[in-house]
């Protein structure tokens, strides 16, 4: 699973944050992205966009499934599927994906959110057949058998073994992701996107072959391709290989019912494999649509993001109270429902957790009661803008901009004008938002604790 919305600085960004910034006019015609769009009688959304210069292309399916689709007592079918989807299909043999997409000179993965499941492959650009048939191949017929099902099963049991259970902090902070979510209310948000070992153990093959029917269907699907292509070849290849998948009954419609400031929330947890003890501030935050998210994700680079955030500079370089901190709003990816703001420190050699605690809730706080200086949010936009330009060089970056916009915004145009909202936030709208979601009343406190004792020796 890949992080989400996250935009990485990179030695672009650092040049900005210390030599002055882009004129806005230059760094949205940077960022600008063409492109065009048509859908199959099947429902199959299609959007290109042509991009000539490298002889390279992608191709970028998102399903329009996630973990947020998944019913009680069946969690972790989306992430079995991003394993299941490469076990083969009529025409393709287990492993053979890998195979003939490694032969033909390219790349390909996939990866699971709440709110989506894509797959992707970059190929040459004379190779852009194969990408396309191979992925109509598998939305058309994927191997479901009892086989695929099983090893597959096993293998992301010891996938949560791994990168979750046997983790330090790992456990507190993906669990801890769905604890300000009631299950009953929001069970969309209120279980992990990689599934509990016994949801897994209990689900059935049946199971797994009507999570397919429902949810990998060309009308839940939107492919996307940028690249070195022709349009009327790309329009003749989507035909040929998509267009006689037949259409799936509409899956059910996600409900989740949520509200900010339900009042303050503390848990304290042991972690066997943590050395040192740790804090965790949860505080929930709007869908990505919400007016509020650009003033919310500069927030986010202010609080955490770089050696001079505030966090870094007051708690770990000033109070030396921390071996480091990290701030995330939404890691996997976008929400169209409610998400979630980390912040996350680890405590120094014999530091108290409940004085982290309260040196963190301290940063916190002056955010909502003295806001954010120019200096910081100049150093903020830029940042932002560096990695917002960044994200959108290479075929790949673009594909999964286009999918991001149509998806969770509230119309795919604005992947060209999004980023002069980022540039219009005021110190003002930083403050507003900080008050509004760093209030106590709408956090989880998790107090991180070794095994060994409550305080790291």
């Amino acid at each position: 699973m890949r992080s989400g919305r996250s935009r990485g600085v990179g030695v672009l960004g650092a040049l900005l944050c210390c030599g002055g910034g882009l004129a806005p006019a230059l760094a949205a015609q940077a960022g600008r992205i063409s492109y065009e769009a048509f859908t199959l009688p099947n429902g199959l959304h299609v959007l290109y966009s042509e991009d000539h210069s490298t002889p390279i292309v992608s191709v970028d399916v998102w399903y329009n499934s996630g973990s947020r689709n998944e019913r009680a007592g069946r969690s972790g079918f989306a992430h079995l599927f991003e394993h299941m989807m490469f076990e083969g299909s009529a025409h393709v043999k287990k492993g053979e994906h890998f195979q003939l997409i490694s032969r033909a000179g390219g790349t390909e993965n996939g990866s699971t959110a709440e709110d989506r499941t894509n797959y992707y492959e970059t190929i040459p650009s004379n190779r852009l057949n194969l990408a396309l048939w191979l992925e109509a191949d598998r939305m058309r017929s994927l191997a479901i058998t009892d086989e695929n099902f099983h090893n597959q099963r096993e293998t992301v049991k010891e996938e949560r073994r791994l990168r979750v259970d046997n983790q330090p902090y790992a456990p507190a902070f993906i669990d801890g992701m769905t604890w300000p979510f009631d299950s009953a209310a929001c069970f969309a948000y209120a279980h992990t996107v990689i599934g509990s070992i016994d949801d897994l153990n209990a689900a059935q093959l049946s199971d797994v072959q009507a999570f397919f029917d429902t949810n990998y269907a060309p009308n839940n699907a939107t492919l996307v391709v940028v690249g070195d292509f022709r349009p009327l070849e790309l329009r003749r290849f989507v035909n040929q290989y998509f267009s006689e998948i037949p259409r799936h009954p509409d899956p059910p419609p996600v409900s989740c019912v949520s509200r900010l400031a339900p009042g303050a929330a503390r848990r304290e947890v042991t972690d066997a494999h943590a050395n040192l003890p740790a804090v965790i501030h949860i505080y929930r935050v709007p869908p990505h649509a919400d007016p509020d998210t650009p003033a919310l994700e500069l927030l986010n680079v202010i609080l955490g993001e770089g050696e001079s955030s505030r966090l870094n500079v007051a708690v770990v370089r000033r109070e030396k109270a921390a071996l480091g901190t990290q701030v995330a709003m939404n890691p996997f990816d976008s929400r169209r429902g409610p998400g979630v703001l980390l912040a996350l420190a680890i405590a120094n050699q014999g530091v108290d957790p409940l004085k982290l605690d309260t040196l963190l809730s301290a940063q916190l706080d002056s955010m909502r009661a003295t806001g954010v200086t120019s200096e910081e949010l100049t150093k903020a936009k830029n940042v932002f803008r560096a990695g917002f330009i960044h994200g959108r060089e290479t075929t790949l970056g673009k594909a999964e901009e286009l999918h991001h916009y149509d998806m969770f915004h509230a119309s795919l145009p604005e992947i060209n004008s999004d980023l002069d909202r980022f540039l219009a936030v005021t110190a003002d709208d930083i403050r507003r938002v900080a008050a509004k979601y760093l209030d106590p009343a709408n956090a989880l406190v998790i107090i991180v604790k070794p095994a060994a004792s409550g305080v790291a020796q």
